[in-house]
């Protein structure tokens, strides 16, 4: 066949190659997602792991090369989420100007915000964008999370985790709708009204202090999922965290504490309401997680 018929014979069958290729790319997709919920992981125990490693040079390395690759690994998974993370808060740095207005509802307005320094403003912005790009991209940050630990999870485990998912960024928002309907309300209030001072607040003291309140609630609110994710690995038992209830309300009152931007017992009490029935559904979830995980066991120690 001369060169002239092998590009036209090309140019004709073209189309039905890339089909038959596109085709191909779902079906290798297909059986690599198969495998990724199908793999047994190697259970390995630690006594077996440091026995290798000081069995010998080749052992010892051994061990060194398979951990450089996992330190590789978070660092692509790591990397990815950041990347995730400047494009949400970019786009939510044309918006920032409208979450300033809703976050200063509870103050008022922003005319009551004065700015002192020049870059104050510029601060305030980004401070804000970062939080709103947070939220957004908190589902492709969880993901890179648990494509970073699945592996290591039995096959039920990780498909438990994968639906779970979505639970974090809800959790997340819910965390932060609390803080701004129900704990900014009261404690911006309680802290504008305090003794007879003439409160002039500047906007990167008030965002400061709002942004900051709305991350560490939201990142309370992920307890149940944190709990569940710990309970699928088997290093956490519903049962302990019934007999430790004690220690948990303990635990809860200082994390309260710490993140109340008040002192008085009302707005504490509204940060603990919400973890203490947190902590009662993680008890449900690590129920949830341990029955799995034993049904996982149960299967491959069957097969």
């Amino acid at each position: 066949m001369t060169p002239l018929l092998k590009r036209l014979w090309a140019g004709i069958t073209w189309p039905f190659r890339m089909v038959a290729a596109f085709f191909r790319g779902i079906g290798n997709g297909l059986r690599q997602i198969k495998a990724f919920f199908t793999e047994v992981p190697e259970e390995v125990s630690l006594t077996e792991t440091v026995g290798e490693a000081l069995s010998g040079k080749e052992g010892f390395w051994g061990i060194i090369a398979g951990l450089g690759e996992h330190i590789d690994a978070m660092r692509i998974h790591l990397l990815r989420a950041v990347i995730a993370l400047a494009i949400t808060t970019a786009i939510s740095f044309l918006f920032a100007q409208t979450f300033m207005e809703w976050l200063a509802r509870p103050l008022g307005s922003l005319t009551q915000l004065q700015v002192i320094e020049p870059t104050e403003s510029i601060g305030v912005y980004m401070r804000v964008s970062l939080l709103a790009g947070l939220a957004l991209a908190m589902p492709w940050i969880v993901m890179e999370i648990y494509l970073f630990v699945a592996p290591g999870l039995m096959p039920r485990s990780r498909v438990a985790l994968l639906l779970a998912i979505p639970a974090v960024s809800i959790l997340f928002i819910l965390g932060l709708a609390f803080t701004y309907f129900v704990m900014l309300p009261a404690a911006i209030q309680f802290l504008y009204s305090f003794g007879s001072f003439k409160a002039a607040w500047r906007p990167s003291a008030y965002f400061g202090l709002v942004t900051s309140l709305m991350f560490w609630v939201g990142v309370s609110f992920q307890m149940p999922m944190v709990i569940y994710a710990v309970a699928s690995v088997g290093l956490l038992r519903a049962k302990q965290l019934v007999a430790q209830w004690k220690v948990a309300l303990v635990v809860i009152t200082i994390i309260a504490a710490m993140i109340t931007p008040t002192v008085d017992p009302v707005n504490q009490a509204l940060v603990m309401a919400p973890m203490i029935a947190l902590y009662g559904l993680s008890i449900v979830g690590a129920a949830v997680a341990e029955r799995a995980r034993g049904r996982s066991l149960a299967e491959r120690a069957a097969g």
